[in-house]
């Protein structure tokens, strides 16, 4: 082992050629144009990904703020001045709430 050390630190080290093998040119090198095509869709694409991200958790943020209001009216024991129950979300057929349905109602998309 100690023999295999001499001979990897004793073994010349290469020199480094500040030019191109013969036979390469720039061209087969670089990415050209294809690989700024590629690379220009991947941040259009993250771009896009990113928008909807924040436009999914704006979502989930305003029906979390929608049941919260829900449930705080609902323990206050919400009724009109006239003793009725308030029912612009009724309980019978719940795809009209916009929380079920998944329509944040217009101005929040």
């Amino acid at each position: 082992m100690h023999s295999l050390l001499i001979a990897l630190a004793t073994a010349p080290a290469p020199t480094p050629t500040p030019s191109l093998r013969p036979g390469l040119s720039e061209d087969q090198v670089t990415p050209g144009f294809l690989g700024f095509l590629l690379t220009a869709f991947i941040v259009v694409l993250t771009a896009l990904l990113i928008v909807d991200m924040v436009r999914r958790i704006r979502r989930v943020r305003y029906r979390a703020q929608v049941e919260a209001e829900r449930t705080a009216a609902d323990e206050a024991g919400t009724s009109g001045a006239d003793g009725t129950e308030d029912t612009r979300f009724p309980s019978e057929g719940g795809a009209s709430r916009p929380e079920v349905n998944g329509d944040a109602g217009p101005g929040n998309r």
